[in-house]
């Protein structure tokens, strides 16, 4: 696992210890970042159940402006943050450890809104839908934004939460990513 481009190109990142962790391979990460790519300059990302920190750290080597980093478990956020002292990359990210839940809660009440919200759960425990309705209710998508989510291609994932209405979804092997984005009310 590594990073694939941009200022921390070619640094290779350490995944948690001791975790049933399933990092983002290199050619689906490279994948997301060729469609996410023009919505990345001066961002603001969240990478949420963000294992290694993968794509919020390639969101930050792309120049995205501020990544948040979040994960309820500490060998997870112990990697997270070696990862970004190992690409220079402290300086523009918040790593939080808590559950999801409660830092979409927290980042609501600081009123962060995220252009890209990064969503890789662990696959098939039904947390897509739960995650998706928390970031339509407690509002930190920009009106622009999208939301990026990995999941088991066999796993069943929304069309629609509320406003959030996917509109892509690319399959590699067993791993699908799916693309949401706020629509307006009919």
């Amino acid at each position: 696992m590594r990073v694939i481009s941009g200022k921390a190109r070619g640094h290779a990142l350490k995944a948690p210890q001791g975790l049933n962790t399933r990092p983002t391979a290199d050619r689906v990460k490279e994948s997301i970042f060729n469609i996410v790519q023009s919505k990345l300059y001066d961002s603001i990302v969240i990478d949420l159940f963000a294992g290694s920190g993968n794509l919020g750290i390639e969101s930050l080597s792309r120049n995205a402006s501020k990544a948040y980093f979040i994960d309820n478990n500490k060998n997870s956020i112990q990697s997270i943050r070696e990862n970004l002292k190992k690409t220079n990359l402290v300086n523009s990210s918040i790593v939080i450890q808590m559950d999801v839940l409660s830092a979409i809660k927290k980042l609501s009440t600081q009123g962060v809104k995220a252009n890209i919200i990064f969503l890789d759960p662990p696959y098939s425990k039904g947390f897509v839908a739960p995650t998706l309705e928390d970031i339509f209710s407690f509002e930190i998508l920009q009106p622009d934004g999208i939301v990026v989510v990995e999941h088991n291609k066999t796993d069943e994932v929304p069309e629609s939460v509320h406003n959030l209405q996917k509109y892509r979804t690319n399959n590699y092997g067993d791993v699908a990513v799916s693309f949401y984005e706020l629509r307006e009310e009919i």
